[in-house]
């Protein structure tokens, strides 16, 4: 496993589980066994609906809890819930988190991140970000923030860089997390021809070539599987290394094209949907 040195100095794994549209049973499942075959980066959400269970995982993994890597997100029906983290570090059965988020800008975000913030100044998370927030959001938070967050959490893959939003980035080294890394399934993405090349060259599959180039890209990637054998092949990635010619011919693909369009009407619904949390 590689790791990448965040703004604050803290160590993060480049390649972690998650546990989007992961039931409980499957998400504890799938994070005891990814654990277990030496993953030590878990994401997962007030939204996903599986604390609890990634908490489980977590302790049934026999892996100690300071060689973990946690990330979770205040949901926006919490940003302005006082016991948010409290309630959330129970859910999960923790101390601390590693990382955490607020997920969208939708509701009042602003205390949402000043929850982050506070958080990150008790010590109850290591480092804090920013998931969904791009273009105008970020511009807005960029003159609010009083801690500069760690990570950003956006869709991004070789048809979606994230050209625009990394120049921003870079500025104060927050680190990129890609969801939808393999382009939400798209074959047409899995598909081609220069995965395929470089597959056969590296005795890989091209998903296993598009997590790689997630890598050297510097990106943190997490993608989440309930299936243990997926889950393993996502992580043997890095006996190999694509050159920069390849990277280049990967750079190619870059279509400025997303495939999750948030709307508005969306940010609205997120504000005034509450999770039904795990009760046990």
């Amino acid at each position: 496993m590689d790791n990448i040195i965040l703004n604050n100095k803290l160590e993060c794994p480049v390649v972690g589980l998650g546990t989007f549209m992961l039931s409980p049973a499957e998400a504890e499942n799938s994070v005891r066994e990814a654990l277990k075959m030496g993953y030590r980066l878990v994401d997962t959400a007030n939204a996903y609906v599986n604390e609890r269970a990634v908490g489980r995982g977590m302790r049934d993994s026999g892996v100690s809890r300071g060689e973990i890597f946690l990330s979770t997100k205040l949901w926006p029906s919490e940003y302005e819930n006082d016991n948010a983290v409290d309630e959330t570090l129970e859910r999960l059965g923790v101390d601390y988190v590693d990382l955490l988020y607020i997920h969208q800008p939708a509701g009042n975000w602003l205390a949402g991140y000043r929850q982050l913030e506070k958080a990150y100044r008790e010590g109850k998370a290591k480092a804090i970000g920013i998931s969904n927030f791009e273009g105008k959001y970020i511009e807005e938070l960029q003159t609010k923030w009083e801690v500069v967050p760690q990570f950003v959490q956006v869709e991004a893959h070789p048809y979606f860089t994230q050209k625009e939003l990394r120049q921003t980035l870079d500025k104060y080294n927050i680190r990129l997390m890609s969801w939808y890394p393999l382009g939400h399934g798209d074959q047409s993405l899995i598909n081609e021809p220069v995965f395929a090349k470089l597959g056969k060259k590296y005795g890989k599959t091209p998903a296993q070539i598009i997590l790689r180039w997630h890598t050297q890209m510097g990106f943190v990637v997490i993608p989440g599987s309930k299936n243990v054998d997926h889950i393993r092949d996502n992580l043997n990635i890095f006996d190999f290394k694509l050159t920069n010619d390849e990277m280049a011919e990967i750079a190619k693909l870059d279509k400025g094209e997303r495939y999750y369009h948030r709307t508005d009407a969306q940010l609205k619904q997120f504000a005034q949907w509450k999770p039904e949390f795990e009760k046990a």
